[in-house]
């Protein structure tokens, strides 16, 4: 970690960030449309006012992806030497960013990535701190078994944030890198990151907007497992729901154990005048399960207050310097 970190130039001290925008693209074997996804962006954000970087990881393509972008001079190349996952590539690039703000998006010419300068726009006239490219369908593949999944995935997690969330885990999005980096170790390798820093910023109280985009059919084969990943989003709902707000978790499965027992006790009593024991074990297990919901809250509420302790001592943010080692790097 502290070679990643010495690569990346993460140890010196910064003044402001060396640019606007900082885009962030991960890529697997996408020789096919990788050059005209840049070609995209780069006359998108030439014609916009923000100054920009492009950074493309390499999740361990085995194409030519790599080579292509090392054609465009004004583009930088991090690769990874296998294959890690989308999450870790988005990570990686978070990471090496020396902008303000930190754009993900994917290179398979599903997302309009020539609203990218939208984003931005729309972020800093909102005051937002993370806007999303809400899609407006479902064009991945085995769509009979993605579009029920992420529907029970979407509404569970809008039911545990208290949040309306038009689009959980789309891949287009925009955020304050400085808040995000509060949040980077919690991300996991695969395609739930998206899921992860919406939720991280939702559970936090961060302002999350949406702005509708198109959204078309992906070039080249999906990397998506419906079964793999489906299980992959629930658990990390689960987990980062779990980590930032206990009681949401705890507190229903609690009240649902406490209330089954009070109601097969009155039913025994009426019966049999007297409790059974699988009763009592019952009672005593949402009792048990609420008590625990209770310490994990007072851990995620002292956490936070430790963290507003230490953001208001610590200097401002970090970036790289430049760096003389070029435009190509790798892990």
């Amino acid at each position: 970690m502290d070679k990643l970190l010495a690569d990346l130039n993460l140890h010196e001290e910064t003044g402001r960030p060396r640019c606007d925008v900082s885009i962030v693209l991960a890529a697997y074997n996408e020789e096919s449309c990788i050059q005209e996804e840049l070609d995209k962006i780069r006359t998108a954000m030439e014609a916009s006012s923000f100054s920009y970087e492009i950074l493309v990881i390499d999740d361990g393509s085995t194409d030519a992806t790599a080579r292509i972008v090392q054609g465009n001079e004004d583009i930088e190349l991090i690769r990874h030497r296998v294959n890690q996952g989308s999450g870790a590539a988005r990570k990686t690039g978070t990471l090496a960013a020396a902008g303000e703000f930190v754009v993900w998006s994917d290179v398979d010419l599903t997302y309009p990535n020539q609203r990218i300068p939208d984003l931005v726009n729309h972020l800093l006239h909102t005051e937002a701190d993370q806007v999303v490219g809400a899609r407006d369908s479902e064009r991945g593949t085995m769509k009979i078994l993605r579009v029920p999944a992420k529907y029970f995935i979407r509404k569970l997690a809008c039911f545990l944030t208290g949040t309306a969330i038009p689009d959980l885990n789309s891949g287009l999005r925009v955020f304050r890198r400085e808040l995000a980096l509060r949040y980077i170790d919690l991300l996991p390798k695969g395609f739930s990151c998206v899921t992860t820093i919406t939720l991280a910023f939702l559970c936090n109280g961060l302002r999350i907007e949406y702005l509708p985009i198109r959204y078309a059919k992906r070039a080249g084969k999906s990397k998506f497992h419906p079964i793999k990943d489906t299980y992959r989003y629930i658990t990390q709902l689960a987990r980062m729901i779990t980590y930032f707000e206990p009681l949401k978790i705890f507190l229903p499965v609690s009240l649902l154990m406490l209330g089954l027992g009070a109601v097969s006790s009155a039913i025994n009593l009426l019966r049999t005048g007297s409790l059974q024991e699988m009763d009592i074990i019952i009672m005593l297990v949402g009792f048990l399960v609420g008590s625990m919901g209770m310490i994990a809250d007072l851990f995620v509420q002292y956490q936070r207050k430790l963290e507003r302790m230490i953001s208001s001592l610590s200097t401002p943010g970090r970036q790289k310097q430049d760096s003389s080692s070029g435009k190509h790097r790798e892990f």
